[in-house]
Order: structure tokens, then sequence, then C-alpha cells
């Protein structure tokens, strides 16, 4: 297996000073830009408004069962998710495409555009559930499984690859979030006058759609490696450390942005301040006693104690981002993300829960999902337009970032291309993050389903255009790539 190499094994003091300044040029620039389609949104005037109207809470309402009801929308999209999934395997796609297009196909878009009565059958309509307890059901366990999720992916991260590939991965991953990021800000000056209301502060509707186009979305990458089978090669290893690194900068960005749009600009410093201070605090107190307190439980095999105490922890952590004025998923992301990724408990942890929680539990999110979209909203060719307007900005902006920094780190441009394609795969982070600006009101359900379509269109993309690209290139078995570096 070949090494991505630089043009020497320790960087000169001249290499240091360019890195230096082309990340104060890059953040500069980012921060300069946003302000000033700040400036020009701001006068910017939005259609009026309509009040949304909160469900109301309850176990029963007309007459209507809960349980069968959210019984049998799991069970069908489970079902319809599992034979969408092994088709989409079969063409080299990832399952999670599968589990996302079923929620669809038996939403209002596809099931309740061609038969509302056999919709209603999984989820009943207003009249037969004035109180939207099925709904409100599915989100509460839908909740529950992005939360454990996101725990889990924080799991997976693996800190040591990252290390190996710090310097290239950090400067990567980074410019993959501020080009999509500050170019999702500029078309919000289009955007926002057409999707938007009055209601949304154009700051939260930028801020929220720059999150929105910089989501990459890791367990989704490493799935497409691993079909690959360059998940230890050299391209698979800095992939995986940039992907790493965008999902633990993302969730942070994020995490700022849902403070601003909670508590808007008089509280917005004091999330922010908030958000600062826990993510200190676990890495720089709770993670030492965790990394002490794992040591010790696998050395008095003390594994399936720890286990309820971590889920208790957990718990504690989702709360605690969720009173900050963040979402819940952050917390359980950070307290995944500190526990040793090669420990036992990790290891037991991942194995318990992986299938109840990708098995049982986040059907119900791609049901909630799927009711959400409305792909019918996207009528008209000017409706069209901005569809792949989306598309083309997400993609442009993360396959743009990612192939000039890694040109700026000296990785030739065969695997550049690679990195950047790989980095425009979102899958079911980005749903995640949809559904989080959906509810709070960020975005319109038009704009929600056709992000939805970015999201679906730039992963099933990802896979066929990298064996394009590395079927040119490709040498050796087991899909061992060789990359040759060039130095800047």
């Amino acid at each position: 297996m070949s090494t991505i190499s630089s043009s020497s094994d320790r960087p000169t003091q001249r290499e240091s000073v360019v890195s230096l300044l082309f990340y104060a040029l890059l953040l500069v620039a980012a921060v300069a830009s946003f302000m000033l389609i700040r400036q020009i949104g701001q006068g910017l005037k939005a259609p009026p408004g309509t009040a949304t109207v909160s469900a109301p809470k309850g176990t029963h309402a007309g007459g209507v069962d809960v349980v069968v009801h959210v019984m049998a929308t799991l069970a069908a999209v489970i079902a319809l998710g599992n034979v969408l999934s092994w088709v989409l395997k079969r063409l080299h796609q990832p399952a999670v495409i599968g589990e996302v297009i079923a929620g669809i196909l038996l939403g209002p878009s596809v099931l309740g555009a061609i038969s509302p009565q056999a919709m209603h059958l999984l989820i009943p309509d207003v009249s037969a559930d004035p109180h939207q307890l099925v709904l409100g059901s599915l989100k509460t366990i839908a909740q529950i499984g992005v939360i454990l999720y996101m725990f889990v992916v924080g799991l997976e991260l693996n800190a040591q690859k990252v290390g190996r590939q710090a310097k290239a991965a950090i400067a990567i991953s980074h410019a993959s979030i501020v080009f999509p990021f500050v170019l999702g800000s500029f078309t919000a000056l289009w955007l926002y006058p057409i999707l938007s209301t009055d209601s949304v502060p154009f700051t939260s509707f930028a801020l929220f759609l720059g999150v929105a186009m910089s989501i990459t979305a890791f367990p989704v990458l490493a799935r497409i490696l691993t079909d690959q089978r360059l998940e230890k090669s050299d391209l698979g290893v800095i992939a995986l450390s940039c992907a790493a690194t965008d999902d633990v900068t993302a969730w942070c960005l994020l995490a700022f942005v849902v403070g601003v749009v909670q508590a808007q600009v008089g509280g917005a410093m004091l999330v922010a301040v908030a958000t600062i201070a826990f993510i200190a605090v676990m890495f720089l107190l709770v993670r030492p006693l965790i990394v002490k307190w794992v040591h010790w439980a696998e050395q008095h095999q003390q594994e399936r104690q720890t286990i309820p105490l971590l889920l208790i922890a957990l718990l504690c952590a989702s709360l605690t981002t969720e009173a900050i004025g963040i979402h819940a998923v952050f917390g359980a992301f950070m307290l995944g993300a500190i526990i040793p990724h090669d420990s036992r408990i990790a290891h037991q942890l991942t194995s318990k829960l992986t299938d109840v929680v990708t098995i049982l539990l986040l059907p119900a999110f791609f049901a909630v999902t799927g009711m959400n979209t409305r792909i019918g909203l996207i009528n008209g060719w000017d409706g069209i337009l901005i569809c792949l307007a989306l598309i083309l900005v997400a993609t442009v902006g993360k396959f743009g970032g990612t192939v000039a920094a890694s040109r700026m780190v000296g990785i030739d441009w065969r695997t550049s291309a690679a990195l950047g394609i790989l980095m425009n795969t979102r899958g079911l982070m980005e749903l995640i993050v949809l559904n989080i600006g959906l509810s709070l009101g960020v975005i319109s359900p038009k704009l929600f389903a056709m992000m939805v379509i970015m999201a679906v269109a730039t992963t099933i993309a990802t896979s066929p255009i990298l064996r394009k690209l590395l079927s040119h290139s490709a040498s050796g078995a087991e899909g061992s790539v060789t990359f040759r570096s060039e130095s800047p």
C-alpha cells in the first residue's frame, strides 16, 4: 500500500508560515463574506408568515389506537426500507438511501398522493387524530433513535487515525466547511425572499442554510469506503479523518446556530459561552475521568455494570445540551467521542446499540422525515430550478473547498478529487440537521423537501463517480489504490 507523502517528513518554516497565512485568510474571508451577506440580507423582505399550531399532548384521540398505528408505521418503513436497501446495495449504494426513500414513499409525496386512505392507515389524518398523537409518538421514538445514533457515531470516531493525518485532515475538513458555508449563506440572499417569511430573521435563515450545506455524513462515507474496499487505504484513512474532523466542527457550528435561532441576539452569546464551557468540561474534566473509569472497569471485568452508567451519562449529556439551548444530539455525540474508541466497552456499546438503533428506532425518524417531505410543493420550473441550484451549490462548495485545501497540503489532483467526491456525501446526518431546522421553523416545508432531495442526490452520486475516477488509477487487488503526491 502506498502512502500519501508531502515534500518532506517535517514541515519547513516556510510551509508553516504559508499554512498559517492560509488559515488566517480563510477565516477572515469567511467572516467578512458572511457579514457582507448579512448586511445585504437584512434589507430583504419576505412574505408574511402564518403562526404554527403546536400539537396538544395526550395518549388517545378520536378512537385512534396510537400503539397500533405506531407499530404498523414502523413495520411498513422497516419492511419497505429493507427491500429498497437490498436493491440499492446491488447498485453499490448505501443502505440508508433505501430507508430514506421508503419514508418518502410512505408519506404524502407518493402514497398520500396515490391513496390518502392507505397513508392514513399508518398516520391518521387530522380529523381522525386531532391531537396528532401518532405522529407525536413517532417523533419521540425518532428523537431517541437519533440521540442513540449520534452516540454510536461518536463512539466510532478513531482519534488515532485522525491524529496520524491531523495536519491534512484539519485543513481539508475546515475548508470543506467554510466554502459551502459561505456559498450557502450567499444563496440565502436569493432564497430568503422566496422561501422564507418575515417571522424568520435573515441571520438565522442564512446561518442555517450555510450549516446545512456544510455537512458530511461520516457513517455513510465509512460504508462507501468499506464497500469499495478502501477503508484501510491511504485515501480511506485520510477521508475518514477529514469526515471525523468535519463532523465535530460542523456539529459545534450547528450547536451555535441553534443557540442563535432559539435565543436570538439577546441570549445568543450566553448560549455560545455555555456551549464552549460544555465542550471544555467534556474534554478537560469528563474525558480523563471516563478514560480512567473504562480502564478500571476492563481490568476488573466490570463492563456489564459500567454500560448502564454510561447510558445514564448519555442521557445527562443530552439533557444538558438541550437545557443550554442547543440540540440533545450534540451532547450524545460529544459523550460518544470522548469514550476510548478501542476499548472493549466501546465495542460492546456499539455492538449492542447498532442493530436496535438502525433497524428499529431510526425507521421512526425516516417515517417522520417522509411525512414532512412534500415533494408536491416543488411545483413549476422555478421550484425545479431552485432544487437543481441547491444541488449545484452544495456540490461545488464541498468539492471545491476539499480540492483546494487538499492541493494546499500537497496531495495530488486525483486523490484531491476523490476526497472532494467523498466529502460530498451527506445522507442521514443531513436529514438530522434538516429536521432540526424544520422543527425550529427556520426552513419552510418547501425548502425542506428541496434539501432532502439535495441530500439524497449528492449521496447517490458519490459511489458511481468515485468508482469511475478510481477505475483509471486502480492497481493491485482488494481495492488498493496508488496515488502519487505532487508537491505544491
